[in-house]
């Protein structure tokens, strides 16, 4: 799915009206904005940072609802449930600090070729039994890791498995794309 100028600014608009809501301890519903490519449904992730700094990231891979609806939710989530900052939540008094990024998600892809991912160009998702986690393309390029440490730092950070179990044949490998989104505040 490709979004246009137009789209990407509805959707940095519906995410700032719901990071501020969230952070004030407010309610946001977001009103369909009629855009045929946001009734879309699909994957998203919502980075949210303070003067750098990782705040809050949380997405899908897939959705129910359209993207509309589906980047506000996970805005919210990111803001106030992600669990590496309990005790440090964004409040009201950080808003306007607030750097925020959406990336929108090309469905995930089974990936046979592990040495062959483009850094900075694919995410990345790994799954083994119950146990899965995920990178997005974005990190590869912030880390300055080779394929080897993207792979391994993300089992073993992400998905809490061995830092090689992207080599053993059970553990599931998918790749994706993202097509990101600034949201300036």
């Amino acid at each position: 799915m490709k979004l246009d100028d137009a789209d990407k600014a509805v959707l940095a608009d519906l995410a700032r009206q719901a990071l501020r809501a969230a952070v004030s301890g407010d309610d946001f519903t977001p009103d369909d904005p009629g855009r045929d490519q946001l009734d879309s449904r699909g994957g998203v992730f919502v980075t949210l940072r303070t003067h750098g700094d990782l705040r809050g990231c949380i997405g899908c891979f897939t959705s129910d609802n359209p993207l509309w609806r589906t980047v506000p939710e996970y805005t919210r989530l990111s803001a106030l449930e992600d669990p590496r900052f309990v005790g440090r939540r964004l409040t009201a008094r950080d808003f306007p600090e607030v750097e925020m990024d959406i990336s929108v998600l090309s469905p995930l892809e089974p990936c046979s070729d592990p040495d062959g991912i483009v850094l900075g160009k694919h995410g990345i998702y790994v799954r083994q039994g119950r146990q899965s986690g995920c990178f997005l393309p974005s990190v590869a390029t912030e880390t300055g890791w080779n394929v080897e440490e993207f792979w391994s730092h993300c089992c073993r950070e992400k998905a809490g498995l061995a830092a090689d179990a992207w080599r053993h044949p059970e553990t599931e490998l998918f790749v994706f794309t993202a097509d990101v989104i600034d949201c300036p505040a």
